[in-house]
């Protein structure tokens, strides 16, 4: 029988295949009541199975030398977890206090952090709440004996990049399990667009959906799947005809890639002669090489946030210049902006705090980004101090995220020129005339763009929460995703006037945010006076695509009447015009 199932597409494209399922522990334990004398024997068993646990993940790190970056990054994580006494300590006060089994009493501190982990705003942190639940889910496996990475049950007789892979969910130390094997497909129950899951399915180029629910209960093994990675769509035993269309489908996918990786060394210019920058969006040195790859001009936004979340406490000095040197000199003389910490709001950043500390409210409107940078002066310093020791390497540029206000530029200005004091006075060399720039992700900022424009050196227009803000709508909500519109009027007004500001101030500006990887916006931005485009690497191509079939004289009235346009029907109908 033939069923769809829908989720979200984290990685385009598509996968045609095996189904293989990868099966995994329960978490539903029993309550027993262990005997008074027996309590000490069973804090002992739990710390002899996180013990295991720690070992084994420490083995499998030492296996990761050659599997994507990401993956090591993830299973530093699940080591943090491990480490920390929400997850090790309150266990063994359960265990005591009400003289219960070691899997019941880890089961309930572990809902009580998934809880706290839920009210975050911030995506990334918020899906941290399946590598809590994935490292409990090992060490309940230790505790009962199944001890071990999940098991990939795998169809008879069927080719490795003809199988795609079914699961709950999928903990990095599982997907150690796959570094050298060609799987065509992953797809999920659980997960988000920022979940380990999906940051591995985009890094090795597999189209993925995530977030099915009830897939891992519902597909059988070797029943035929198709995955649409952009759609978010599972197709279970499809028809024939079904079948024959996706097929046409993945091979005109295909054909365009091989076509696209010839931009590669293209110069990135539109029909009329005008210079087009295209650069990429990093979260961690090793994503050089796949920026590269793709033929990035520079990098437009280092998410330096990413340094942190993926290890647990503060990266001190040494670290974050080692850091940030390996991208500077990786980029080969290619400007790198560096975006200094866009952490979430109410976290104690204190070097000594661990990280299940820090889970707390986190509102999209609290005290975030630049704003916890200022009030944590310390923190503040040792980045900046980083950066620029960076920049002696390699053009570097600093991106300050979340302005609105005035005094927040020149406080930053400020620390900045109390960290380049104390380099100084310690003969240490950077950039004296490194560029400073601020992120226009509110629509305050846009509003009063002129205040950015007199202290700034560059400017870069975050797309995800301008529109978040803009609209008053939380993008992370499903229940008012479908409000999330880049085309709303309002929207494309602040967009237009930020540029047109910019350009009239000459001071230069891009897109960063979601919508500079559009290649369906790339004309309207072009129009709007756009020339500096920043993208997950896997879009570059798509949108040089675009660039180079582009006259910028023709788009640029066109745009000026869209921009007059205020009915989304009559705004879509232009854009589509647009676009042929």
């Amino acid at each position: 029988m033939s069923f769809t199932l829908h989720g979200l597409g984290v990685s385009g494209g598509i996968a045609i295949g095996k189904a293989m399922l990868m099966s995994h522990a329960t978490l539903e334990v029993g309550h027993l009541t262990v005997a008074p004398r027996m309590v000490d024997k069973e804090i002992e068993r739990f710390d002899a199975a996180v013990l295991a646990v720690r070992n084994e993940l420490k083995q499998m790190k030492e296996t990761t030398e050659h599997a994507p970056a990401e993956l090591a990054a993830f299973i530093d994580i699940h080591s943090m977890f491990l480490e920390d006494s929400e997850l090790v300590d309150k266990p063994r006060e359960i265990i005591r206090e009400r003289r219960c089994n070691a899997e019941w009493a880890l089961v309930q501190q572990m809902e009580h952090l998934v809880d706290q982990f839920e009210q975050f705003d911030d995506p990334y942190l918020r899906e941290r709440k399946f590598d809590v639940v994935q490292v409990v889910e090992r060490v309940i496996k230790e505790l009962l004996g199944h001890p071990g990475r999940a098991k990939l049950k795998a169809a008879k007789s069927s080719k490795e990049d003809s199988l795609i892979v079914v699961a709950h969910d999928m903990s990095p130390a599982d997907t150690i399990a796959f570094k050298e094997h060609r799987f065509a497909s992953f797809i999920c129950d659980v997960g988000g667009a920022t979940s380990h899951t999906a940051i591995l399915a985009r890094s090795m180029a597999i189209p993925s959906v995530l977030g099915l629910e009830t897939a891992r209960a519902m597909i059988r093994d070797g029943e035929q799947l198709i995955v649409d990675g952009l759609r978010g769509v599972v197709i279970v035993n499809p028809d024939p005809r079904v079948l024959e269309e996706y097929q046409l489908r993945k091979e005109q996918i295909e054909l365009e890639k091989t076509k696209l990786k010839r931009l590669k060394s293209a110069k990135s210019e539109t029909i009329d002669g005008v210079e087009i920058q295209l650069q990429a969006n990093i979260e961690l040195p090793g994503d050089v090489p796949v920026a590269l790859e793709s033929g990035a001009e520079g990098v437009g936004l280092f998410r330096t946030e990413f340094l942190f979340l993926d290890r647990g406490d503060m990266p001190d000095e040494t670290e974050q210049y080692e850091a940030y040197k390996k991208v500077v000199k990786g980029m080969g003389g290619r400007p790198v902006t560096i975006r200094t910490f866009d952490l979430g709001a109410d976290k104690d950043l204190k070097p000594e705090a661990t990280a299940l500390d820090r889970v707390k409210t986190n509102p999209a409107l609290g005290r975030r980004a630049i704003r916890l940078s200022l009030a944590e002066p310390r923190m503040f310093q040792i980045q900046l101090r980083a950066i620029l020791r960076a920049s002696k390497h390699g053009p570097v540029k600093i991106l300050v995220p979340m302005l609105a206000h005035a005094h927040e530029i020149d406080q930053t200005l400020a620390a900045i020129e109390q960290a380049k004091s104390s380099l100084r006075g310690e003969k240490i060399a950077f950039d004296e005339n490194i560029p400073v720039g601020g992120m226009i992700e509110i629509p305050a900022a846009a509003l009063a763009i002129g205040l950015f424009l007199r202290r700034l050196d560059f400017l870069s227009i975050g797309t995800n929460d301008l529109i978040q803000y803009t609209l008053a709508i939380d993008r992370s909500d499903e229940q008012v995703a479908n409000l999330y519109d880049p085309l709303h009027p309002a929207v494309l007004m602040l967009l237009a006037h930020t540029i047109s500001s910019a350009e009239k101030a000459d001071i230069p500006v891009s897109v960063c945010g979601e919508m500079a990887g559009d290649p369906d916006l790339t004309r309207l931005l072009l129009g709007m006076g756009l020339r500096t485009f920043s993208m997950h690497p896997a879009q570059i191509l798509k949108v040089k695509n675009r660039v180079l079939k582009s006259d910028v004289s023709e788009l640029a009235p066109y745009v000026r009447k869209i921009l007059r346009l205020d009915e989304p029907g009559k705004l879509q109908e232009a854009l589509d015009k647009l676009n042929n």
